[in-house]
């Protein structure tokens, strides 16, 4: 016997949940992910993020994205 499936939803994420970019400085080079004051729980392998000519990068591991601000 097969189950209707036609009354579930199709949850897609919203457009206002997208993720907010950590502000860094010129003082915070060379970049780096997680950062010191991330929390523990969001640990992965450290990573150098080249943040320096574009003004922004993104973390392969854990996606959160950072902006370079101009000081």
């Amino acid at each position: 016997m097969s189950q209707n499936n036609s009354n579930q939803e199709i949850l897609t994420p919203s457009p206002s949940l997208k993720s907010v970019p950590i502000k860094v400085s010129s003082a915070d080079l060379p970049l780096h992910c997680p950062t010191a004051a991330s929390p523990l729980w969001s640990s992965h392998p450290h990573v150098y993020l080249p943040i320096e000519e574009s003004g922004i990068a993104k973390c392969p591991y854990c996606g959160a994205e950072y902006e370079l601000t101009k000081e």
